[in-house]
């Protein structure tokens, strides 16, 4: 326990305050309650020691898209950095949206058919998704954008990955500002190590 305390600061003096700032009776001893402090702490090294953050894993150089540029330019880059989405940001860039290869292929009338999700929207009173058109990004863009934070697990977002069959969360910070990118390769990669 003694080099346990010295790495976390807490020592025999902290405990026995603990105890007695606790205003119930407590059956413990001070031993007990090393014990339990000390087998807490080793479970929470074990867990953290598992846990890989967006922030280790995600591409810190993004490309981005701004919401007037022309789609063909959005097009251009998607096929030139071989990735199949931007992140679509404002001036301040902020993420306002997100423009896929699906986003552009919808302008052409190609689509994979409506999925299970689509048809039961449509049961219950919406339209299904129609052909995209416009000339700007922000025309055919997915608005707002499903994002993520840099101290999140990544285990959370391929969970979100998967539920929203998406390839990629632009990473951003408290004010929606663009730090980053996590796609399905980057958790593989992550996980691989």
């Amino acid at each position: 326990m003694a080099e346990k305390e010295r790495d976390f600061g807490i020592s025999d003096e902290d405990l026995r305050a603990a105890l007695k700032e606790i205003k119930a009776y407590v059956d413990i001893t001070e031993e007990d309650l090393k014990t339990i402090y000390a087998i807490a702490l080793r479970h929470a090294q074990k867990r953290l020691s598992h846990k890989i953050l967006v922030t280790d894993v995600m591409t810190r150089a993004v490309v981005a898209v701004k919401k007037y540029d022309d789609i063909q330019e959005a097009a251009r880059l998607l096929s030139e950095n071989r990735i199949s989405g931007l992140p679509v940001v404002d001036a301040g860039n902020l993420v306002i949206g997100v423009v896929t290869e699906a986003d552009i292929l919808s302008m052409t009338g190609i689509k994979d058919g409506h999925n299970f999700r689509d048809i039961l929207r449509h049961i219950l009173g919406e339209p299904l998704p129609e052909r995209k058109s416009g000339h700007l990004v922000g025309d055919i863009m997915t608005s707002p954008a499903i994002t993520t934070r840099p101290d999140v697990d990544i285990k959370e977002v391929a969970k979100i990955l998967d539920e929203k069959r998406i390839k990629r969360l632009p990473v951003v910070d408290g004010k929606n500002k663009l730090l980053g990118i996590i796609s399905r390769a980057d958790i593989v990669r992550a996980i691989g190590k």
